[in-house]
């Protein structure tokens, strides 16, 4: 088995360690962002890092690398507080990623790579088309981690669209119906397969029955 210290860390190469530390984490939700600028363009960017917050209300929450230099996303969505998460599924996975590509400011991604930009129910951030589960979010605040300088951006969920076969009678959803996809580090992706679910636990009931599937 391989072993790293921190000592160890401390000498890798950069590459070499920023990929061993974002795969060796596990599976990550695999997201593009979609917002729009003060002159109307579309921006869509590829995030790894979408969390869920809350459900009462409904947060969730992402990761910007710290502004030493220009982030589009969090220009547009301090600009206007609108922005859509997409998950990312089997069948845009290339352009997908090509979305973490430096354009400028003035050059849309969705026209890059050809994805479509989506308006639904007078929600002004455009949605992807092309994606099966997609949120529309409002920026509700921003904490900065310290220990890297990175922001945590917090938003509330106003929006849900998602495919009816996708959902369960519990309110559950099953993604591996919706193909979507999960990141692995910075440049992998993954099809993750449903393997069970399990009943509410409690103490000293271990052999808890699956539920439905």
């Amino acid at each position: 088995m391989l072993h790293y210290s921190k000592s160890d860390l401390d000498k890798l190469p950069t590459r070499f360690k920023s990929n061993l530390i974002n795969s060796c984490t596990g599976y990550k939700s695999c997201n593009l962002l979609g917002t729009i600028s003060e002159k109307g363009v579309t921006n869509l960017a590829i995030f790894n890092s979408i969390l869920h917050i809350g459900s009462n209300p409904p947060l969730l929450g992402f990761i910007l690398r710290p502004l030493t230099v220009k982030r589009d996303t969090y220009e547009n969505i301090k600009l206007n507080g609108d922005f859509t998460v997409n998950h990312v599924n089997k069948s845009i996975i290339r352009p997908a990623h090509q979305t973490s590509a430096k354009y400028e400011k003035e050059i849309s991604e969705f026209e890059k790579t050809g994805l479509v930009a989506e308006y639904l129910d007078g929600f002004p951030a455009p949605y992807v088309e092309e994606s099966t589960i997609k949120l529309g979010c409002r920026y509700e605040n921003a904490y900065e981690i310290k220990e890297n300088g990175c922001l945590l951006i917090i938003g509330s969920i106003l929006h849900i669209y998602l495919p009816k076969e996708t959902q369960h009678k519990d309110g559950w959803v099953q993604l591996d119906k919706a193909q979507s996809i999960s990141a692995i580090g910075l440049d992998g992706y993954a099809l993750p397969e449903l393997l069970m679910r399990l009943a509410y636990a409690r103490p000293d009931e271990f052999e808890n029955t699956p539920n439905e599937p």
